[in-house]
């Protein structure tokens, strides 16, 4: 099926590693011409020249602290200098959860709050604020904000909370710029395997003096499918979402756990 993405310009946000290289790495392969952000110079450079030789497309690292207005701001307007235009927003740069232990309740602290809801929720709404005026002008554009199972289920309170946050916002922008022709929707991985994995899988047999493919096996589990999903299976689902093709679906959530637990909806 050709998604007709070819020639279209992206942004992905936390796009130097884990899910957010996975999307680059899809969405460049699709012919899509791709800036990534990140903090960190060192490991956008070597992405950006990885996934370039890789794919045949351009991508383009700029440094980005989505927690700041003014840093969000010169990456759009940079991302626009460069690509020519913004045709896709892919909302994925947050502090990292899923894979971490879980604090209890006494272990929240406020900064720690405040730290998650503005990278994550007030720095995806940044991002969709300064694209908007872009995508209007040309009459089309894709927001695919990249959130959580954690938004379905209990047991991380700042995870939870930080997510359906995201997912209001979703409904909310999809109201709003529908008119326009954007689309906005959220995608909620479960467990996802990134570069980050290896370690955590070692750290658990360690820790429960079992060997690496039975904390392996045991977190397959964890899903109907009885497989760990991987980043680029995530990718697959934004490349469709991204796509011209994708207008039946707007201001909805897609989970993407490989079936998480037994609920009819979930």
């Amino acid at each position: 099926m050709d998604l007709k993405l070819v020639g279209k310009c992206a942004v992905i946000t936390g796009g130097s590693r884990g899910i957010g290289k996975a999307i680059a790495r899809t969405l460049a392969e699709e012919g899509v011409s791709v800036v990534i952000s990140a903090r960190g110079q060192e490991a956008l450079d070597a992405t950006a020249k990885e996934l370039t030789n890789e794919t045949g497309s351009t991508v383009t690292g700029v440094v980005a602290d989505t927690g700041s207005d003014d840093s969000v701001r010169n990456l759009i307007v940079e991302a626009k200098s460069i690509l020519g235009g913004i045709d896709i927003l892919v909302n994925c740069a947050a502090r990292p959860g899923g894979q971490n232990t879980v604090p209890t309740l006494a272990g929240v602290t406020t900064e720690e709050f405040n730290d998650h809801m503005n990278v994550k929720v007030m720095g995806y709404l940044r991002c969709a604020r300064e694209v908007a005026p872009i995508m209007t002008e040309q009459g089309w554009g894709r927001i695919i904000n990249i959130s959580g199972m954690a938004s379905r289920n209990t047991g991380t309170v700042v995870g939870s909370m930080r997510n359906v946050a995201v997912t209001a916002m979703t409904k909310n922008l999809a109201a709003e710029l529908g008119k326009h022709g954007i689309n906005a929707t959220v995608i909620h991985p479960g467990m996802t395997r990134t570069e980050a994995t290896e370690s955590v899988v070692a750290k658990r047999a360690v820790a429960e003096g079992i060997s690496e493919e039975a904390v392996e096996q045991k977190l397959a589990q964890g899903n109907l499918s009885g497989t760990i999903i991987d980043a680029a299976d995530i990718a697959y689902v934004v490349a469709m979402l991204a796509s011209p093709l994708s207008i039946a679906i707007n201001g909805d959530g897609i989970a993407a756990g490989g079936g998480v637990g037994t609920a009819i909806y979930y």
